[in-house]
């Protein structure tokens, strides 16, 4: 059966692939930028990013020699930052390299930073002819259900493996490896497979003997998404407002916000938003209007942001190594700031002289995916 898989899925795929930007090209650099980029979102949202991210770092050497800063505004929307430091550091060591600076094997690759067991394999596959398996989620779940892979436990990615590397016997590992990924995007989706359009479909054992094909493998209990409360505070100076960088390890590490935090047990949010100021900023504060309410979903947690105006004078003290400035119109145009902080400043600054809002906030609506 393994070999009727392979033979299928890559003269499927060789005549009905689709036709995408990173698939046009051998360069490794542009395959490695789309393949973080699939990692966190779909090809129709990644393809603007990708091309984006080209435009302003079109070669290794360019991605090399900017600053990280740079590539964090570029992602900016994208989500995941860690993933553009680790890029941008990885780059920088590739660069360094003698001569061709891209190794092709596996285990080279997942030397540099953020090449993981999936990137480093569809790397060395795609660029490279490496014999291997790039097994994300995706083709994890083909495979389990094509050779329905029971119990689906720990050693289900093992024994996917073994069955793929049969299947690929005499095929180009590229094009095996992308013909598996596009049947998981189109067709063996994880809640409403298309079997009946899939050209694996009359091969597949989930569908010859399961009642319903979606039911494998087995969904994992979303965990509740925790809430967070927390206050921010626009400081201005003339025209400009304070903001802080955040630290460069962490959730959106090296990316500029305004001052804030988390609101403490029982604390009003007016008051933990003076409080947060004080201690990130060493400015004693007051607040002169509330300016309203964001709702921002990020991977793992929601977060909820009260919004406050504010008073106050003296110079403020950076804690730390964690620097602060005062930000401009174009400083704010040409800064990486999250997702949220950008969504606050789009739709206070402007508001921020005029009589306080009888009731509606700065967003009412329910967050969305963020960043």
């Amino acid at each position: 059966m393994e070999r009727q898989v392979g033979d299928r899925l890559v003269a499927w795929f060789l005549a009905n692939g689709r036709e995408l930007p990173w698939r046009g090209t051998s360069d490794p650099y542009r395959i490695w930028v789309a393949e973080v980029l699939l990692q966190q979102t779909r090809v129709e949202q990644a393809r603007p990013y990708y091309e984006r991210f080209l435009r302003a770092f079109p070669t290794l050497g360019d991605l090399a020699r900017a600053r990280v800063e740079e590539v964090l505004k570029v992602w900016e929307g994208a989500g995941y930052y860690g993933r553009a430091r680790r890029m941008h550091a990885a780059a920088q060591l590739l660069h360094a390299r003698p001569g061709d600076p891209w190794p092709r094997s596996v285990a080279e690759l997942e030397l540099l930073p953020g090449f993981g067991p999936y990137t480093a394999r569809s790397v060395s596959a795609l660029a490279f002819g490496t014999r291997t398996i790039a097994l994300d989620a995706n083709a994890l779940r083909v495979l389990a259900r094509l050779f329905l892979l029971r119990p689906f436990d720990r050693s289900t990615a093992r024994r996917a493996e073994e069955r793929g590397m049969v299947a690929l016997q005499g095929h180009p590992p590229r094009a095996f490896n992308e013909g598996l990924m596009e049947i998981g995007q189109r067709f063996c989706t994880a809640r409403a497979p298309r079997c009946g359009a899939c050209p694996l479909g009359d091969l597949c054992l989930a569908r010859r003997e399961l009642p319903d094909p979606a039911t494998f493998p087995p969904a994992s209990p979303r965990a509740r998404r925790p809430r967070v409360e927390v206050a921010v505070g626009i400081l201005r100076r003339g025209s400009r407002i304070l903001l802080d960088r955040r630290p460069e390890e962490g959730l959106l590490g090296g990316m500029w916000e305004l001052p804030g935090g988390k609101l403490l047990p029982g604390e009003a949010a007016r008051h933990a938003v003076v409080r947060e100021f004080r201690e990130e900023t060493g400015l004693s504060t007051q607040v002169v209007r509330a300016l309203g309410v964001v709702e921002h979903d990020y991977s793992h947690f929601h977060v909820t942001l009260h919004v406050f105006l504010l008073e106050g004078g003296g110079r403020p003290r950076s804690r730390g190594p964690v620097p602060l400035r005062w930000a401009g119109p174009e400083e704010l145009r040409r800064l990486p700031l999250p997702a949220a902080t950008r969504r606050i400043l789009e739709r206070t600054t402007w508001k921020m002289d005029d009589p306080p809002p009888a009731s509606k906030g700065v967003d009412s609506r329910k967050g969305r995916r963020g960043n």
